[in-house]
């Protein structure tokens, strides 16, 4: 079980570069210290088999030898991501954790929280709160391996439909496979080839980044971490070989790069995750990077489906409009709209690694879990190529930076307002962010409309991502023939509206 296949890699070359961040070197002895170390606190802290942690950390190795002890001791844990607002953070906590674990570089919203269920006073929610500073001054007790397969390792939050997130559950089994090494499918054990010096430039919280990170251990490479900008100079100064990022990150990446040349011919792979990338940007990268581009397509309820890789891309005519091709372990299941071949249908998958259901919420467990098999809400298709298309998606969400934003969330925050009387979320495309946000807004009789204020609600009551890039204010609604608003007709407003 997690985390023993990165624990045993790290026993087998002590004095090996594990990780290096902010100018140190911590050796693979190092880090098993530091575990071992943090493993003993929680211990005499009563952590074990079942109990719940939290991490509120920053991107460091201490913060990552939490993951791995409080995974060693057989906890759940989850990761909060940096950008929650208040609200969410709250939310989050109310999951029944027993453990909050904090570091030296984390701002402590947590201490003065709203209550996350209605009716309930503030303050009355209490979670322990652990820093791995005092945790590291614990002695190295020998470790030992407490996970037990059928409990849950991790939950990965994702928004839900009330902008609230939503705890993925994943079992210690199901997790485990992402590090059984010789069970990799050709294509993900190909990658890892690369991995020789990785760069881990976001948060844990991110499955992507944490995941790579200990594959990039089990496989005898160095990860680079840091909480900086992801730039070319980074990039050229560490040497990198292998990094992950959205396709938003890529595209400043590259522009950034026109603007002012590095060297990255140590870079061999750039894996994209998040949400796909344009054609148009998946060959600018390859122009300028060579062929290093690999993309994978999930969901946090999934993990990963499929994979495009370079192979693909070189073998495939329109391998850059698709999101590549169904993993081994992966079953998926395209349900048409009729029986035509090659059709676009609703996708159905069905894995080992798969969730077990959201965490406590047994009613939209239900809505996308379904005789084994989870509804992915995507709509799509396999080509005769056996690549697999995107067309579109059966859920009303809008991502940025890789981030699921729900416009009804926004829709309902805004509409909390006394000056807004009712209000319309869509979207565009942007180079940047991957989706913009924008919002409509109908004034209520007599008020006046504060842009500044409605943005400052919704970044406190949600998160940085959910705010709109332009808020316009309208009179009147388009409507469609069946009477709902007409949001691509408010798309086509934008240009007219918005400064």
């Amino acid at each position: 079980m997690f985390p023993a296949p990165v624990l045993d890699a790290l026993r087998i070359s002590p004095s090996r570069t594990a990780i290096e961040h902010e100018g140190r070197e911590i050796t693979r002895g190092d880090l098993l210290t530091a575990v071992a170390r943090i493993a003993t606190g929680l211990r005499a802290a009563g952590l074990g088999p079942g109990k719940g942690v939290a991490l509120m950390t920053t991107t460091n190795p201490d913060a990552y030898a939490a993951h791995l002890a409080a995974h060693a001791l057989g906890c759940r844990v989850a990761a909060f991501r940096p950008r929650w607002s208040g609200d969410q953070i709250a939310h989050a906590l109310g999951y029944q954790f027993d453990a909050l674990i904090v570091d030296p570089g984390t701002h402590a919203p947590y201490l003065k929280l709203p209550s996350p269920d209605p009716g309930t006073r503030s303050g009355d929610l209490r979670v322990p709160v652990l820093d791995t500073a005092t945790l590291l001054t614990h002695p190295a007790d020998p470790l030992t391996l407490d996970a037990r397969p059928g409990d849950i390792a991790r939950l990965t939050f994702t928004s839900g439909s009330t902008g609230q997130p939503k705890g993925c559950a994943q079992t210690y089994r199901a997790f485990s496979l992402a590090y059984q090494r010789d069970d990799w499918p050709p294509q993900l054990a190909s990658l890892m080839t690369h991995f020789q010096r990785c760069l881990v430039h976001e948060s844990l919280a991110s499955p992507v980044m944490m995941t790579y990170l200990g594959r990039c251990l089990v496989t005898g490479g160095t990860a680079i971490m840091t909480s900086g900008d992801l730039t070319p100079d980074l990039i050229e100064r560490h040497r990198v070989t292998a990094t992950m990022m959205p396709p938003p990150r890529l595209h400043v990446l590259l522009a950034t790069l026109h603007q002012r040349p590095a060297d990255l011919s140590t870079l061999r792979a750039v894996v994209l995750g998040g949400s796909p990338a344009d054609p148009g940007l998946l060959t600018a990268a390859i122009d300028r990077l060579g062929p290093i581009i690999w993309q994978g397509y999930g969901q946090a309820e999934g993990g990963v489906i499929s994979m495009l890789t370079p192979t693909d891309i070189a073998t495939c005519p329109d391998a850059l409009t698709t999101v590549g091709r169904p993993l081994p372990t992966v079953e998926l299941s395209v349900r048409n709209y009729d029986d035509r071949p090659a059709t676009p249908g609703e996708i159905w998958v069905r894995s080992p690694h798969m969730m077990t259901g959201y965490w406590n919420d047994p009613d939209q467990t239900a809505e996308v879990l379904q005789n084994g098999w989870l509804h992915t809400r995507d709509i799509g298709y396999i080509g005769p190529d056996g690549l697999l298309r995107l067309t579109g998606r059966s859920r009303d969400v809008i991502l940025v930076n890789a981030e699921v934003c729900y416009p009804t969330a926004i829709e309902r925050v805004l509409t909390t307002h006394p000056s807004v009387s009712a209000a319309y979320v869509t979207s565009t495309p942007d180079p940047t962010t991957g989706e913009a946000i924008h919002a409509f807004v109908v004034p209520t009789p007599d008020h006046q409309i504060d842009n500044e204020a409605l943005l400052s609600l919704i970044q406190s009551s949600l998160s940085k991502a959910h705010t709109p890039k332009t808020i316009n204010v309208l009179t009147s609604v388009p409507i469609t023939p069946a009477g709902k608003p007409d949001k691509r007709a408010l798309v086509t407003l934008i240009p007219l509206l918005s400064p």
